[in-house]
């Protein structure tokens, strides 16, 4: 794992076509903005985790 510090405004590269930018921090919490192509999905954990959940779901159903 790559452990990176930023300031408000500064971005993190990942490849030529994914930004990532701190735009606020306020404590323990940190805004980042993301830029992607449609492409590529973006996710919080959690919802990426629902909707990993909901696949098993209907490959079961399938199945």
């Amino acid at each position: 794992m790559l452990v990176l510090s930023r300031v408000v405004g500064e971005l993190i590269s990942i490849g030529d076509t994914i930004s990532i930018r701190v735009v606020a921090i306020n404590g323990n919490n940190i805004r980042f903005g993301i830029e992607a192509p449609k492409s590529v999905k973006v996710h919080r954990e959690e919802i990426y985790a629902r909707i990993l959940r909901k696949r098993a779901l209907e490959k079961k159903s399938v199945e």
